[in-house]
């Protein structure tokens, strides 16, 4: 087995896409298990660290998991139900109701939390777990950890904001503000940033989340859709890309894909040090941007959260050049 390089932390559940009235069709999901899942047919080594029911599906979870190619020894189990969330799609975005109460991945809690190897460079949390305990607080106390380490690993936070599943906006904010501060990259989108700081510009949303000399992401990634995304960095100016041009059949997992893309783009041009953050080139940022944007927008291209294999991007980047 190969030594892994990412770790993701987070929820599984299964999707209900509504395909006509009260007619839905299941897919596997959760922000943290479609970043794995991309992760993985991305060609890195991905561990994955949750709790699954034992339910039928769970097992349909974990069997996903296993079968693309994700390190699962993370993963605990549990007699919970399996989260579910069902997913409306509009033509601007999509609409989700979530079904969290007492399930198997909201109640992630172990005593000791996992030790990560030294081969793993890069630690993504963020999303819908960080909504329910115990397993928010677990999860903030593994991303505390990770802190103060001799060869401290790139700690990726993206929110993923879903406001139908957030009670306290006000407190949530605050919350945000401490996570990121825990994080040396953060990556979220446009939504998500009119969420977080209504009446703000992308650029000050972003500037707010590096305010701190001494924590918080070293860069901050916005997406805006088809418009594209922008690198904020600390002292530099902003740097901007397009979004390949494609037919849209569903959005479903494509912020999660681009986290994959931003990770696994990072690791290829060798970054596995927060310093290297600050010092990468301009055009080495553009070319992980790039990557990353091109990957999900594959994943656009297709029904579901269905990222693709490193070879597909490969086509797509090639063709592009």
């Amino acid at each position: 087995m190969q030594a892994i390089r990412i770790a993701i932390v987070g929820e599984s559940l299964i999707d209900f896409t509504a395909t006509s009235g009260l007619n839905f069709e299941g897919h596997e999901g959760g922000a943290p298990t479609n970043s794995a899942i991309a992760t993985a047919r991305l060609g890195q080594p991905i561990g994955f660290i949750s709790q699954l029911s034992t339910d039928l599906f769970g097992e349909r979870l974990l069997q996903h998991l296993q079968s693309n190619g994700v390190n699962t020894e993370w993963v605990l189990r549990s007699d919970a139900p399996s989260t579910l969330a069902f997913v409306e799609r509009t033509p601007q975005t999509n609409r989700y109701a979530f079904y969290t109460q007492g399930t198997a991945d909201t109640q992630w809690a172990p005593a000791v939390l996992p030790t990560l190897p030294d081969s793993c460079r890069f630690l993504q949390f963020g999303s819908i777990a960080l909504l329910h305990e115990p397993a928010a607080s677990r999860i903030t106390d593994l991303v505390l950890a990770q802190q103060g380490q001799p060869n401290p690993r790139i700690v990726l936070f993206d929110p993923n904001v879903r406001l139908s599943l957030i009670k306290d906006l006000p407190a949530y904010r605050v919350n945000v503000q401490r996570w990121a501060a825990a994080s040396n990259l953060m990556k979220f989108s446009d939504e998500d940033a009119a969420a977080l700081a209504p009446g703000l510009s992308l650029a000050e949303v972003a500037a707010s989340f590096m305010a701190s000399d001494s924590s918080g992401p070293r860069a901050v990634v916005i997406t805006r859709g088809g418009d594209g995304a922008t690198l904020f960095r600390r002292g530099k100016a902003p740097l901007e890309i397009a979004a390949p041009k494609i037919t849209v059949a569903d959005t479903i997992g494509a912020g999660d894909t681009f986290d994959a893309g931003l990770t696994v783009g990072l690791l290829e041009h060798g970054v596995e040090q927060v310093a290297q953050l600050d010092s990468l080139p301009d055009a080495t940022w553009l070319a992980v941007l790039r990557f990353a944007a091109h990957a999900a927008a594959i994943n656009c291209t297709r029904e579901g959260a269905n990222p693709p294999t490193r070879a597909e991007l490969q086509v797509a980047l090639d063709a592009a050049s």
